[in-house]
């Protein structure tokens, strides 16, 4: 049988709108724009200078770690030590630059215990057959008590010779006013994006999450990728502790404390399947924005703040459904 050209054009018609109606973070964006839409009407303080500087600067933190946390999901993994690890990697550079230390070390000291942590997580995982969950489940422990050993469970928030240097890398707006911890963001996501899309190495990290034993079989080098998808991971989270540090002007014990599951969240709502497969960058923007929408949007709206948990953890069921029922249709 015969295909018109007009038949063509209205099947590549419906394939692009079927494929963007099917796209999570399609609707994920919508409804970050309606919301604010809403909330620019119902509130007189939502689209103000200072509350949108606030919005963008907060979504930074847990975003730049969800970035690294989608690497882990798409390979079909978990990393719920990323908050300790953060914690961690703040109290190592405020300990460092505290005794004296330039900013330089402080900030080389931070990245290489993520790193480390990343590695050992990774090992374990890829060559010792450890279960995700377990292995940084007990990191997130072990993490936040090295964090109190560093600091004798005390807070710093001098950070010796360098220490303006330091504030102003966490707190200042460089270019055109936006926060600096936007533009890392902006930066990192460019990175991950260009990786995920473009290279070989995020075409394994792919074909693993998709199917493990097939990649292994077609010569993938599954265990060092996966030892490196959570050196990135733990990565991201010291990048976002020395940023968090600048902006607060302090560190505790605390900081980070629940933050895992904002970062797996805010992947989840993206896009990124629990499952492994799919994940992209620009999900993990999305979702930070939406969780950090719905928290500024409770205050705004005089709403008990305790109802965040529910708002946000609904948004997760409702990503989880929108998959599941994404996944039966393709089936069918």
């Amino acid at each position: 049988m015969s295909v018109t050209l007009d038949q063509t054009i209205a099947h590549k018609q419906h394939t692009f709108w079927s494929r963007l109606f099917g796209n999570q973070t399609f609707w994920v964006v919508l409804a970050v724009a309606l919301a604010c839409l809403f909330l620019t009407f119902a509130t007189d303080s939502f689209a103000t200078r200072t509350n949108l500087f606030n919005i963008t600067r907060n979504i930074t933190f847990t975003a730049i770690i969800a970035l690294g946390m989608t690497f882990v999901i798409i390979t079909g993994g978990i990393d719920l030590s990323v908050g300790s690890v953060l914690c961690l990697s703040s109290m190592v550079l405020a300990v460092t630059m505290h005794a004296g230390h330039g900013i330089e070390f402080g900030i080389a000291a931070a990245l290489l215990t993520a790193l480390a942590i990343g590695a050992f997580n990774g090992v374990l995982i890829a060559y010792l057959g450890f279960p995700p969950f377990v292995v940084t489940l007990g990191m997130l422990s072990i993490a936040r008590s090295l964090a109190m050993v560093a600091s004798n469970n005390t807070v710093v928030f001098q950070f010796g010779p360098d220490h303006a240097k330091l504030l102003s890398l966490g707190g200042g707006a460089w270019f055109f006013g936006i926060a600096n911890p936007v533009l890392y963001m902006i930066a990192l996501a460019l990175l991950t994006g260009f990786v995920l899309r473009w290279t070989r190495f995020g075409r394994h990290v792919f074909a693993i999450g998709g199917n493990e034993h097939a990649a292994t079989l077609t010569g993938v080098p599954v265990k060092p990728i996966k030892v490196a998808v959570y050196m990135i991971c733990a990565l991201s989270a010291g990048i976002a502790g020395i940023v968090q540090t600048g902006w607060l002007g302090a560190v505790t014990t605390n900081i980070g404390t629940g933050m895992e599951l904002q970062v797996i969240a805010a992947a989840v709502i993206g896009g990124a399947n629990l499952a492994g497969g799919v994940g992209t960058a620009f999900g993990a923007l999305v979702g930070a924005a939406l969780i950090e929408v719905i928290r500024n949007s409770l205050g705004l709206l005089g709403i008990n703040a305790f109802w965040q948990g529910t708002f946000i953890g609904g948004a997760i069921i409702l990503a989880v459904l929108f998959d599941r029922l994404r996944s039966l249709r393709q089936t069918d």
